[in-house]
């Protein structure tokens, strides 16, 4: 949508460094990663975040759930552990206006959420 970062990843306009890609979703790793494993899980249609989410969307969602998983297994991180974020809105820390979850993981996390 117009100048919407994760669009134009999703159109490569932008390259990024895919980890995974079906017809509804995309998940790249993040180019300022937070964590050894960052990952970030978008759906191709724009959504600007979760408080934009529609009931048409619930299929989508669970199918992001179900990828977060896969490749939290492909990574090597799923025994030990991973966090799974999606903020929301300005107070939320969203940067990109465009729905998204970041998968984080490869270290201990702290239980500290702010």
């Amino acid at each position: 949508m117009g100048d919407c970062i994760f669009c134009k990843i999703v159109e490569g306009e932008i390259p990024s460094n895919k980890v995974y890609e079906d017809e509804n979703i995309l998940a790249f790793k993040d180019i300022n990663p937070l964590t050894p494993i960052h990952i970030l899980v978008i759906p191709k249609k724009h959504i600007k975040s979760i408080n934009e989410l529609k009931p048409d969307d619930e299929i989508l969602i669970g199918k992001i759930f179900s990828t977060v998983k896969q490749i939290a297994k492909e990574q090597g991180i799923s025994e030990n552990g991973y966090r799974v974020v999606s903020n929301c809105g300005e107070d939320g820390g969203q940067e990109v206006k465009h729905l998204h979850f970041h998968i984080l993981g490869g270290k201990k996390l702290g239980t500290k959420i702010v």
